[in-house]
């Protein structure tokens, strides 16, 4: 009988771009349960639908979720936090402002200018486009022999993710001010 659960340890470390894209390939088709434990944010946002993230001290985080959605969660309940702590610290302190000296104080978050909204707006269009080539070129990868269009292909592949990882860290810090 074949077996419906899968225990993967960091399984990209030592692999290529071709067995990644064979593993990927195959693991998305793998009709079974899935146990993976990585450091690759790509690898795991492409196959994950569930989390549990251990966050030390024993405790364990049950998340419904891909890796991208953990963080911009993770950013939000930070936000959420530090938003609450600002608002008693500040209250506080405007309080004692305003008694000592009768000026009027108004705390501002700081906005994103012109330009930054422009570039997060396109950042949203070019973030799914490049993810949607980096899916084709994974599966041109595993249909072709040709050893110089497997070549061309990494590159790409190669270069596709870096500027994903790149992009995708702009877009985490511009979102923070929205």
């Amino acid at each position: 009988r074949n077996p419906n659960f899968l225990i993967l340890d960091e399984p990209t470390n030592d692999l290529d771009l071709p067995t990644l894209a064979v593993l990927e390939q195959f693991l998305v088709d793998y009709p079974g349960c899935v146990m993976i434990v990585s450091h690759d944010r790509y690898f795991m946002d492409r196959l994950v639908d569930h989390l549990f993230v251990f966050e030390g001290d024993g405790v364990v985080r049950d998340f419904p979720g891909n890796y991208t959605q953990y963080r911009l969660w993770q950013k939000e309940e930070e936000k959420k936090q530090q938003t609450s702590t600002n608002n008693t610290q500040s209250s506080s302190s405007a309080a004692t402002i305003i008694n000592t000296s009768n000026n009027i104080t108004v705390t501002t978050k700081r906005k994103l200018t012109f330009n930054e909204k422009r570039e997060f707006e396109q950042l949203e269009k070019q973030l799914p486009a490049l993810e949607k080539e980096k899916a084709e070129l994974a599966e041109a990868l595993t249909q072709t022999s040709n050893y110089e269009a497997i070549s061309k292909i990494s590159d790409r592949l190669t270069a596709i993710a870096t500027e994903l990882e790149t992009k995708e860290m702009r877009w985490l810090e511009l979102s923070e001010f929205l």
